[in-house]
């Protein structure tokens, strides 16, 4: 498959076309970037690369960094984590108090943000240096040592974050907590706060279109198991209260993120990160939802 030139024809079909959608604001970090940036790299498990646009720049991947919170914490805890997480699709938006107080503190799934919570507390409780570990063990994934929080980024949710705090401590009410409610808030914000660029990002998601195992060295991190479950609450919860409307039309698993990302993998063939800042009122990229459903359509190949 030539992913180089679908995805030439894809850009050249959305040029001069208008697909609205809002940066998010409710972080006034995010708020201050350009809304026009636009970025694709695509990376096949044969050390393919193409890429267009800001591909190369960083971005806040913000939720998508929950899928590395529960790459991390689903080895050391094993089957146990779904006692304190479920894995349904939430179908409500992705920070709801009502669902969450209705489930008595267990969130739906981990990808939400009552559910990266949990993860975050999960983490806390085993790691001694948290957010240390948690950075290295990012750029370990990705090959690459220059991936970093941004702590500017990391302050403004934290200041900014009510309704996180709130989840956070409806979740301690019901004994879903172990630690301090504002230790976990702490990690939680840095661990959203990373920046990465879309070929860091689709290099480090290589990890799922591989089924766990690192390309470069072989490692298995998941096992075979593990990461069939994870590409699945992937494909099923990925994309908060429009996973169903992103499963129907694109047919990947992946995970979004407010600062306009998307990041999708085809198992055992290809990873690819989108990043367009406008997003739509479920808190996904317009632009990035567009060209991972063009590319699925055009390529005739999805996991269906």
């Amino acid at each position: 498959m030539d992913y180089s030139a679908v995805i030439k024809e894809i850009v050249s079909e959305l040029e001069g076309k208008k697909f609205g959608g809002k940066t998010a604001t409710y972080i006034p970090e995010l708020a201050t970037v350009d809304e026009n940036k636009f970025g694709i790299h695509l990376c096949t498990l044969q050390n393919e690369h193409c890429s267009f646009g800001d591909s190369d720049e960083k971005f806040s991947i913000q939720s998508i960094a929950k899928v590395f919170g529960l790459t991390m914490a689903y080895p050391i805890l094993g089957e146990k984590l779904w006692k304190r997480v479920g894995v349904e699709p939430s179908g409500n938006p992705f920070n709801s108090l009502v669902q969450l107080e209705y489930e008595q503190g267990v969130p739906r799934n981990p990808l939400i943000n009552a559910g990266a919570l949990v993860i975050s507390d999960v983490l806390i409780s085993v790691l001694k240096n948290p957010k240390s570990e948690f950075l290295e063990f990012v750029k370990r994934l990705s090959g690459n040592s220059s991936i970093n929080y941004n702590e500017k980024v990391a302050e403004s949710e934290k200041e900014t974050g009510y309704r996180n705090v709130a989840l956070a401590s409806l979740m301690k009410s019901f004994g879903n907590l172990d630690n301090l409610v504002e230790d976990v808030l702490d990690f939680y914000c840095y661990m959203c706060s990373i920046e990465m660029s879309c070929q860091e990002l689709a290099q480090t998601f290589l990890l799922y279109a591989n089924h766990g195992k690192e390309v470069q060295s072989g490692e298995m991190i998941l096992t075979a198991s593990q990461s069939k479950r994870l590409s699945a609450i992937m494909l099923t919860c990925g994309f908060y209260d429009q996973a169903g409307e992103f499963s129907f039309k694109v047919g990947l698993p992946g995970k979004s993120g407010v600062g306009g990302g998307i990041a999708a993998v085809f198992p055992g063939h290809y990873s690819i990160t989108v990043w367009s800042p406008k997003l739509n009122k479920a808190g996904n990229s317009v632009l990035g939802m567009e060209v991972l459903e063009r590319l699925t359509t055009k390529t005739g190949v999805s996991i269906f």
